[in-house]
């Protein structure tokens, strides 16, 4: 038999897989192989602790949102009954204030009116006292000192009207 190549690429192929186990080759690849999916795994299951982080993250921050809306929801509430409880207080004192010069004025105009008829009153007698120092000094008969009672009575009851209007 000779020996021919096909011999010699079979017999090179048997002593090169033989060297390939002896040295351990697969072993050492299927070593590599394990390390890289061991290092994936490791990767994966840090992503997933980070994506279960974030997730926690993000609650925090929704839930400090929604406690943060609910309060300024709260203080918003609060102002605008603070407000609305002002307005009613300073409408009360403003009502308050009206009817207190309200009765003020009027009783500045009572105390007027008051006044302007004790003016009349005092008109009234001094006119009354000129008219009699008229008659007492004039002494002229009973037809005249009718007449000059009937005019100053006239004139006292026009100064009235004066006053009055």
């Amino acid at each position: 038999m000779a020996l021919d190549a096909t011999f010699w690429v079979a017999v090179s192929f048997v002593i090169f897989f033989g060297g390939l186990i002896y040295l351990k080759v697969p072993q050492k690849v299927n070593e590599m192989l394990n390390k890289i999916i061991l290092g994936i795994k490791n990767e994966i299951d840090e992503s997933e602790k980070l994506r279960t982080e974030a997730k926690i993250l993000l609650d925090n921050a929704q839930k400090k949102l929604n406690t943060a809306q609910s309060v300024s929801k709260e203080i918003l509430d609060q102002a605008k009954k603070d407000s609305d409880r002002l307005i009613i207080e300073l409408n009360d004192k403003f009502h308050k204030s009206s009817e207190i010069k309200k009765n003020s004025a009027q009783t500045k105009i009572t105390l007027m009116k008051d006044s302007a008829i004790k003016e009349i009153k005092n008109t009234s007698v001094k006119i009354a006292m000129d008219s009699v120092k008229k008659i007492i000094t004039t002494s002229v008969d009973r037809s005249k000192l009718d007449n000059l009672f009937e005019k100053n009575l006239n004139e006292t009851k026009a100064e009235l009207r004066k006053i009055n209007l």
